[in-house]
């Protein structure tokens, strides 16, 4: 297995399943409803629903990155604001993440082993290479899931 191809791995068992950690966020939000993921059950905190857009935001500014674009999110890009709370709205949030992670995981798989040590464009210091972002997205993914995990819990005691 070449090492892009097991980094794209970890990066999809941090989000589908099969992770050593424990649930993937995808396991994790397989029973969150648009009320759950709307909730603000830790004041201060982002929500579910913020979090998922976050996830995606990133898994697209990688893929971006990975594709030669030297590619920041804007504030409004990085947490994008949640206007419509419906359920259908939802599920349109949670297929757009699945979406954007299917297309990083396979840009990934495909990246070459021999620009893994290339530094990705437009991004210092000089350790931010191909190699550090793809291990960085599996500790973005993996975070971020916790953090839905425990609002999840807090938000059904509400």
């Amino acid at each position: 297995m070449s090492q892009a191809s097991f980094l794209a791995d970890q990066i999809r068992r941090a989000f589908d399943g099969e992770a050593w950690h424990g649930d993937s966020a995808l396991e994790i939000l397989a029973d969150v409803d648009a009320k759950t993921a709307a909730a603000r059950p830790i004041p201060g905190a982002h929500s579910i629903w913020e979090l998922v857009l976050h996830i995606a935001a990133w898994d697209d500014a990688v893929t971006r990155r990975t594709h030669g674009t030297a590619f920041m999110p804007t504030d409004e890009q990085n947490f994008p604001a949640v206007n419509d709370t419906s359920e259908s709205a939802w599920q349109v949030a949670v297929e757009r993440l699945k979406q954007t992670h299917s297309q990083l995981v396979n840009t990934v798989a495909n990246f070459p082993d021999a620009r893994l040590r290339e530094q990705v464009p437009g991004k210092e210091p000089a350790y931010y290479t191909f190699h550090y972002m793809f291990a960085g997205v599996v500790q973005h993914e993996t975070y971020h899931a916790g953090q839905i995990a425990l609002l999840k819990k807090a938000a059904r005691r509400s």
